[in-house]
């Protein structure tokens, strides 16, 4: 028989819950960077998947950490084998398989991460800080990050991609200051060529800035501009303003003439004969016209039923184009009506397709709504299997055995530091007595820490505290049992009613009084019949006398 001695161990951890699955809207981004840290790294701050610093560090029952996103995304498609588990060759199922339920986030982790000093990765960016100022001041933020111009492409400062989209950027849209139309500034030339408000200089009055668009409706009325003459088809090749055609014709009329005559004659014209020509000599009142020689009146009679025959040719071409015409304008009425149908159907596709967008944007917004309900719903569900787990297990009695499996591997994890501590499931002194549970330190706690296996007794808050007697004064015994029913391990004990672990719990439990010293640990390192299939057995027995 192994008689301890007796101590009160105040304790932070509150009995130990099912651990809520890790939520996409925790974070949606792998670890930090390694270059961001400003001091040696270590281990123990990486996640386990992608292998950067801790974002928002999960902790899952295997005691490995992992980034929320990374463990997310890594249990997003089924349970999964723990790779740090593999590689440190200490794989056991199940506690090595990462699956949705399995992870808690590791807060104690998560603040000394984020106290780490750290400093910009990008090029020539002086900032200084924790990881915790890095993320929520400076990571995403920062003006010397590299960024690509959405036009060209181009890798740039973010201090500098205004200044580039606003002077430099070859892809980059313009508005001409004429039309006001969108334009890239590599056809800009281009542009300035069809510009329909392009300013204009006519070549006649010298007039300025008349638009493109204006450009043909003021040279037909513009009097100073130069054209040709209208004998230019049979060789004059005088170019007249406008206001002098007139003075042209009457100066020129005897050359005209005899281009004319020309023409007619040798069926070409002959170009340039108005400067040939000598001026007509001047008429006098007796001058006689002498008559044309019957050869040439032949001549000419020949030459002028040529050209009625090909005034009459070119008539009948006429009428022919004028009918390909009117079928082809009745052509174009028909096409500018559908053109004006498939507009219309065009604009009601249009409006349709906005509609459809707008329902779409409206079943979006409930797709996300419903993804968070069902996520509430989901950590409900965990904390009811919980509850459900916790009322299976509980005994309504005084009278309680904790089993505790896998008890090698919780002892490593124990000495280790990654859980000191364990609570048993809740145990009752009758269906509406007081609510009771264990805390066992498997490396010890106090002054039994490395040396001995502690264990101490709880008192919980429960729902009919307020019909029970207090302090709790009823006598504890706590055994660890033999396998073999020979020599338990036992210690007993009547509570300190002074002492506030006795008293009604105003938290989830009080503060816990038991053994620290309950039984050496050297005497469960060698063979011995209280460890069996790597189990052990805990029993506590409340005396029920009095109630």
């Amino acid at each position: 028989l192994f008689s301890g001695a007796w101590s009160h161990a105040r304790s932070g951890i509150m009995a130990a819950q099912e651990p809520s699955p890790p939520s996409s809207l925790e974070g949606n981004k792998p670890g930090f960077p390694k270059k961001i840290l400003a001091n040696k790294l270590e281990d123990k701050h990486l996640c386990n998947i992608c292998l950067k610093i801790l974002r928002r560090p999960f902790q899952a029952q295997c005691g490995h950490r992992f980034c929320s996103y990374c463990f997310n995304k890594a249990v997003s498609s089924g349970p999964q084998k723990c790779s740090a588990c593999i590689k440190e060759d200490i794989f056991e199922e199940p506690t090595s398989i990462l699956k949705q339920g399995c992870a808690f986030p590791d807060n104690a982790a998560k603040r000394e991460v984020e106290a780490l000093e750290a400093v910009c990765i990008n090029e020539e960016c002086s900032w200084t800080g924790t990881i915790k100022e890095y993320e929520a001041n400076h990571e995403g933020k920062c003006d010397f990050r590299i960024l690509p111009c959405p036009s060209c492409k181009e890798l740039l400062r973010a201090n500098e991609l205004e200044r580039h989209n606003e002077r430099e950027c070859p892809e980059r849209t313009l508005n001409c200051k004429y039309c006001k139309e969108p334009f890239h500034f590599k056809n800009i030339k281009a542009h300035d060529e069809i510009c329909p408000k392009y300013p204009m200089i006519c070549e006649g009055c010298a007039k300025k800035k008349i638009p493109r668009e204006k450009y043909v409706d003021h040279i037909k009325l513009c009097t100073k501009f130069r054209t040709p003459c209208r004998f230019h088809v049979v060789g004059c090749d005088m170019t007249v303003e406008k206001e002098k055609i007139h003075d042209h014709e009457q100066a020129c009329s005897y050359k005209h003439l005899n281009l004319l005559l020309h023409f007619i004659m040798a069926g070409a014209p002959v170009q340039g004969a108005c400067a040939l020509l000598p001026p007509p000599p001047a008429p006098t009142l007796g001058t006689s016209f002498t008559p044309l020689p019957t050869a040439v009146g032949a001549a000419l009679e020949l030459q002028l039923h040529s050209e009625k025959t090909k005034v009459a040719e070119l008539s009948r071409r006429c009428q022919e184009l004028e009918l390909k015409v009117s079928t082809f304008e009745n052509i174009v009425c028909v096409l500018n009506r559908e053109m004006e149908r498939s507009a219309t159907t065009m604009e009601a596709y249009n409006r349709q397709h906005r509609l459809d967008q707008d329902k779409i944007e409206i079943l979006n917004n409930k797709v996300r709504q419903l993804e968070r309900t069902v996520g509430l719903r989901d950590l409900s569900i965990v904390e009811m299997e919980a509850k459900m787990r916790e009322m299976s297990a509980a005994t309504y009695d005084g009278v309680f055995v904790w089993k505790i499996s896998d008890f090698s591997k919780k002892r490593q994890d124990a000495v280790a530091g990654r859980a000191p501590a364990m609570f048993s499931p809740a145990f009752y002194t009758s269906k509406y007595g007081y609510k009771m549970c264990l805390r066992i330190y498997l490396n010890g706690d106090g002054t039994g820490r490395g040396t001995h296996l502690s264990l101490f007794f709880v008192v919980m808050r429960g729902h009919s505290d307020a019909l029970l007697k207090w302090p709790f004064n009823q006598k504890v015994t706590l055994m660890l049992l033999d396998q073999n029913n020979r020599e338990h391990i036992i210690d007993a004990f009547r509570p300190d009613i002074s002492s506030s672990s006795f008293q009604r719990p105003v938290s989830d439990m009080n503060i816990a009084s038991g053994c620290p010293l309950f039984c050496p640990l050297s005497k469960l390192d060698t063979k011995n019949s209280y460890i069996r299939d790597d189990t052990i057995f805990i029993k506590a027995i409340v005396d029920l006398t009095g109630l």
